[in-house]
């Protein structure tokens, strides 16, 4: 049975060796983990002791849970969240579909409004409710709830985003760190990568130099005289934000072959992950943003003014997430993102941002002209043609 498990691993592109699957089956022979009243191993159980046996980086967790996932067919994962809104209030039983007539009668709440009803609306509520405009519930056109439609609202207990317009989610979401091993489909992204590059010679000379061999040969009545210099690297120092989860879900592939290139093209290359906006954290692994933060303003004093600065985002969210203090979706940010978006934008003097969202969307999104005023209209989409603009001019 575990030898058919070896194999999927190996053909899901993961590095196990023999040797760790050995460790794997002494493991299970030493009762590491227990059997339960059938006779049989807790998946749960098994599951992490063959992820800690078998996986030697973290960065490969993700390949190793789609194929634990495809092998085991029919085991269900269970995450122990505590939840403050009951789920029976949340249970889907419809998606509201309105035309846009109807949606251009519904009436958005302001910012202080929403969070004020919303508090009310705890207080208040006692039970489930669903397709209505008040209650927290499902299916309606309440600013509270799941799988309706409001053009202004908080989203609680949906899986993920289907109109684009809530201004808060309540739940905790988990996000995959974009994978920066991914098989490009085209070399044309890494030529455009190209025009950035700035060539120096550092470190010891371990290079022949053979112009300069030949010269001091010559000049030295043909007796060799080899000269050695240190080899030629791109000095080219890159600081790339990348915005990751929620909408940017449609983006994944195009951004990890973009990341794939960053890192086999720029030796200097820093990155940090962001939702939708900035904010005065940012953090190097999803599975661990919550525990392991790196203050903006520390990424700010770290690096010098001569790195490049490059955002990756679609920049489709609530405006009020640019503009408003408490304004993040998922906490109460004390600082607009706006602000920490000028504080960056005026310690890189060389940046830009580039939006794999279609261009000839972005006149449609209110939060992407907030963005590229803030950004000095230095937006490019993430095209061939958009990021040999970006790196033009990075390159001035």
């Amino acid at each position: 049975m575990l030898i058919d498990f070896f194999y999927t691993l190996r053909s899901a592109k993961l590095p196990v060796s023999v040797k760790e699957y050995l460790s794997l089956l002494q493991a299970l022979q030493a009762g590491v983990v227990g059997p339960n009243s059938e006779d049989s191993y807790k998946i749960d159980d098994f599951y992490y002791l063959s992820r800690c046996t078998l996986v030697k980086d973290e960065k490969h967790y993700d390949k190793f849970d789609q194929a634990f996932a495809a092998y085991f067919k029919g085991v269900e994962t269970v995450a122990d969240f505590t939840q403050d809104v009951p789920l029976e209030w949340l249970r889907k039983n419809l998606e509201l579909e309105l035309s846009p007539e109807e949606k251009a009668k519904i009436e958005k709440m302001g910012w202080d409004e929403l969070m004020e009803t919303l508090k009310k609306r705890f207080e208040e509520q006692k039970e489930r409710h669903e397709g209505g405009s008040k209650w927290i519930g499902t299916g309606g056109t309440s600013p509270f709830g799941a799988n309706g439609y409001n053009p202004q609202g908080i989203r609680i207990g949906q899986e993920k985003s289907r109109n684009k317009s809530a201004v808060k989610v309540w739940d905790q979401r988990a996000f995959k760190d974009y994978d920066d091993q991914q098989e490009l489909g085209t070399r044309n992204i890494k030529v455009a990568l190209r025009r950035l590059r700035k060539f120096a010679r550092q470190g010891h000379a371990d290079e022949l130099d053979l112009p300069d061999t030949i010269r001091s040969t010559a000049a030295n009545a043909g007796y060799l005289d080899i000269k050695m210099v240190p080899e030629r690297h791109n000095n080219v120092k890159v600081l790339l934000l990348m915005d990751v989860g929620g909408s940017m879900d449609e983006h994944v592939q195009r951004v990890e072959e973009l990341f794939s290139a960053s890192k086999s093209e720029f030796k200097h290359l820093e990155f940090y992950y962001f939702h939708n906006c900035v904010y005065d954290f940012m953090w190097k692994h999803n599975r661990r943003r919550y525990s392991e933060k790196f203050a903006t303003w520390d990424i700010l004093r770290k690096y010098n003014k001569d790195y490049k600065l490059i955002f990756i985002g679609d920049a489709t969210m609530s405006p009020y997430e640019i503009l408003q203090a408490g304004g993040s979706v998922e906490y109460n940010n004390e600082e607009p993102g706006a602000a920490w978006l000028q504080r960056l934008t005026q310690a890189f003097p060389k940046f830009a941002w580039i939006n794999p969202e279609p261009q000839g969307l972005w006149q449609y999104r209110q939060s992407i002209g907030v963005i590229q005023q803030l950004m000095a209209q230095r937006m490019f989409p993430l095209t061939l043609k958009g990021l040999e603009d970006t790196m033009r001019l990075l390159s001035k």
